[in-house]
């Protein structure tokens, strides 16, 4: 990809803010060296990646790959054997102890059904407990080996503490003797690593010893006394050794790790690809981004997509789409008007995709792939970029139309102008004519009048405008594919004020067909407001269609479930009580007989009787069934009369006659279910009333919710701790209510109140799992949860 596409879409300040959200250094260089892809395989690895990392974010919190060191060197050391010093001991140490809270971060909450493609690298990881316990018990600091890294060194370390003490003990004793007089101070120093006592220069000669340092004036030396140089010498001595086993010691420790440099590779090379992974999901959460769909078929459809550099309160989303029924696109407007902004953000939403970062975009939007990006962009709302001549201009043109094939994404801005605007109009269509017919896909901004002819008359081609607000002088900055753009120049004049006279004398100097163009245009823009409101009117009623329709689903599923348990309770009741009745009789015909009864006509009878109940238990779900029997008639019957279903033992209304089958609906409540007419008995509401009264508080309250919970809750528009306290009430009555799913509307937004919403459902008893919604569920929008 060329360097000055990159610079021109502003990718380099993507991948500065990538840079600031990986936490480790080898981490930040693999994001600085992010460049876009050719490769659909690789691109949609990086995709696939990046939103498995997004979602373990959000079902475990982020993760700091922080004490991730560059141990390449170090590594190349103990390979070809030589021993490491303490620092690069404890890089390894800190990388090693980093693996392991990695590894154990990913293990937790984590289910057998959660695997993705991050799995094989989180597994990858060994984080060699024993090696690092066994640094961390040798080398306390970069400046200090624990006595307790070997027997000797703590042998040798206590000698010189021995020796240290007995030159103390010496010093002190001549400070306190007839010498103190010849001191400078009574105090006990070190020169070159050896105790020494500061000595009046004129009495030098009354303390043998050997002088070690001359204070700066010369009234001072500093004498080591004879009577402690030989301790002195010892401990130097005991100091060198000291020194020798600290090395012995770096080089067991090195020698431990030299057998294991493999797996450090490893888990050095999986760590520093770890961060830049989830860098990039960081960077996705941050601007509320969502994954591409990338493929070679050359379409691009980027729907409601918003420009990542701008505050996401600010930025309107717009929908872009090119190579489907087109692959030129021209857009026209006013200046201001948001065609610069439209040219960039589809150019560098293309880049952040083939980089395998996600965009700032609705789900499912489509990119291609393109094995270059060239964009002349002379933009003068841009506070980095200064105006280009128009020689400059056609520099880069020429350099696009050499280079450029169907594989490419061309993006001019303005093209065509700072010139005769006659020859700039022709020679604009030319240069777009001629990419057009190479099948290179392109948009172009313009203001010229003759190439919105151009694109109306020429297949393949395809007008697109800014939409702009006359009545109040400001761009709504929204794209509007298949509309040419007006400049509005005179409405906005006489917006501003400019008299009539003028504005009426500017019009007789426009052609009839120039007028005639334009007047056209706006009645195009009128019509495409009016079906655009249709459009949005009849979305809404479908959705609330579609939402009641689940609903009514959900609620006949309920009830015939409910239906189901209470006949076979009821059938399982009557099977019991049959049984009671035949042991109890068993039992009285076996007591009568051994007091001396006619056995043989008591066994006839009992044999009787069990013929019966026989018969009874056979048809017993019958009887269960037919406690009360239906006596209507279709002629009973009229709309709006009160029955009670007896299979159900609901009390409804009737809403259709019977057919000639006997069938008709009955609406309870908020469920409208189909009925024979002899499941049916006609009911007065004061009889009705009296019996529901009978109901337990609980049976009362479990039918309300199951004929009153909602499948969906909209949280739109609440705080953090609004949203849950209510979410925390609907889920209770939910599980009421014995709904097996929920869908909960948070909305996109900022992203705050979705991760609010699911780290509240983590901690909640009555939710078995949850998913953000998927397409036609609500996308990013909505998340689904199931209960327990």
């Amino acid at each position: 990809m060329n360097d000055k596409a990159l610079h021109v879409l502003e990718y380099d300040k993507i991948i500065t803010r990538l840079t600031e959200l990986a936490s480790s250094e080898p981490g930040k260089r693999l994001c600085r060296d992010l460049l876009p892809s050719d490769s659909p395989a690789e691109i949609n690895r990086m995709q696939e990646e990046t939103a498995a990392a997004v979602a373990r974010i959000l079902q475990k919190g982020s993760i700091s790959f922080g004490s991730t060191y560059d141990v390449r060197a170090s590594l190349k050391r103990l390979e070809i054997g030589s021993a490491l010093g303490i620092h690069e001991l404890l890089m390894i140490a800190k990388l090693l102890e980093n693996t392991a809270l990695v590894r154990a971060w990913a293990r937790r909450e984590k289910a057998q059904d959660q695997d993705d493609i991050l799995t094989p690298m989180f597994s990858a990881l060994e984080p060699m407990t024993q090696e690092t316990a066994e640094i961390r018990r040798c080398i306390i600091s970069e400046d200090e080996i624990s006595d307790n890294a070997s027997p000797e060194l703590r042998s040798i370390r206590r000698s010189i503490r021995t020796a240290g003490s007995r030159i103390q003990t010496e010093l002190t004793r001549i400070l306190a003797s007839s010498a103190k007089d010849y001191l400078q101070d009574s105090l006990i120093t070190t020169r070159d690593g050896r105790y020494c006592i500061p000595v009046r220069n004129e009495f030098r000669s009354q303390v043998p010893g050997i002088i070690h340092d001359t204070s700066r004036a010369g009234s001072t030396v500093y004498i080591e006394p004879a009577s402690v140089v030989k301790l002195n010498n010892e401990i130097r001595e005991l100091e060198a050794k000291e020194a020798r086993e600290i090395e012995v010691i770096l080089a067991r420790l090195s020698e431990e790790l030299a057998g294991k440099t493999g797996f450090i590779r490893v888990d050095y090379d999986m760590m520093c690809e770890l961060d830049f992974i989830f860098a990039r999901a960081r960077l996705a959460l941050d601007m509320n981004a969502t994954r591409p769909l990338v493929a070679e078929d050359g379409i691009m459809d980027i729907r409601q997509a918003r420009h990542p550099l701008i505050p996401k309160k600010k930025a309107v989303p717009i929908d872009i789409r090119i190579g489907e029924k087109f692959d030129l696109l021209v857009i026209t407007g006013p200046n201001t008007g948001g065609k610069t902004v439209s040219l960039k953000t589809a150019g560098l939403l293309t880049l952040m995709g083939l980089s395998g970062l996600h965009i700032p975009a609705a789900d499912r939007s489509r990119l291609a792939v393109f094995k270059e990006v060239y964009a002349d962009i002379g933009d003068e709302q841009s506070i980095e970029q200064s105006l280009s001549t128009f020689s400059s201009h056609m520099t880069n043109v020429v350099d696009f139309l050499g280079k450029a094939d169907e594989n490419s994404l061309v993006l001019f801005d303005e093209l065509g102008a700072g010139t005769d605007p006659t020859e700039g109009a022709a020679l604009a269509i030319s240069i777009l004519n001629f990419l057009h017919e190479r099948g290179v896909r392109t948009i172009a901004t313009t203001h010229y009048s003759e190439i919105k002819v151009y694109a109306l008359r020429t297949p393949g081609v395809e007008n697109a405008c800014c939409e702009f607000d006359v009545e109040t002088l400001s761009p709504t900055y929204r794209l509007l594919i298949g509309v040419p753009g007006k400049s509005n120049a005179f409405a906005i004049s006489r917006k501003l004020g400019l008299s009539e006279e003028i504005i009426d004398r500017a019009r007789t100097l426009i052609s009839e067909e120039d007028a005639s163009f334009e007047d056209v245009i706006s009645d195009l823009e009128k019509q495409r407001a009016e079906l655009e409101q249709e459009r949005i009117e009849a979305a809404n009623i479908r959705i609330e269609i579609e939402k009641l329709k689940k609903e009514l689903k959900q609620k006949e599923a309920t009830l015939t479930s409910k239906r189901r348990n209470m006949l076979s309770d009821s059938s399982e009741e009557a099977r019991k009580i049959l049984q009671e009745a035949k042991d109890y009789a068993d039992k009285t015909i076996s007591w009568y007989a051994k007091r001396g009864g006619n056995t043989r006509e008591l066994e006839q009878q009992r044999t009787e009787l069990r013929k019966k109940m026989d018969a009874l238990g056979k048809n017993v779900q019958q009887v269960s069934d037919s406690k009360e029997k239906g006596n209507l008639k279709a002629g009973d019957l009229q709309l709006g009369d009160s029955v009670k279903v007896l299979s159900l033992g609901l009390k409804g209304t009737v809403s259709t006659l019977p057919d000639s089958k006997g069938n008709l609906f009955v609406t309870m409540g908020v469920m409208r279910t189909k009925v024979r007419i002899d499941d049916l008995v006609m009911v007065q509401e004061e009889e009705t009333d009296k019996k529901n009264n009978k109901k337990t508080a609980s049976g009362r309250l479990a039918m309300s919710k199951s004929l009153t919970i909602s499948t969906e809750i909209n949280l739109l528009g609440k705080t953090v701790d609004e949203a849950c306290s209510e979410l925390d009430k609907y889920l209770d009555d939910a599980v009421i209510a014995h709904l097996e799913q929920v869908r909960i509307v948070h909305g996109k937004g900022t992203g705050a109140l979705r991760k609010g919403v699911q780290q509240f459902l983590k901690r909640n008893k009555h939710v078995e799992s949850f998913r953000l919604g998927e397409f036609g569920e609500g996308d990013a929008g909505v998340t689904i949860a199931k209960l327990r």
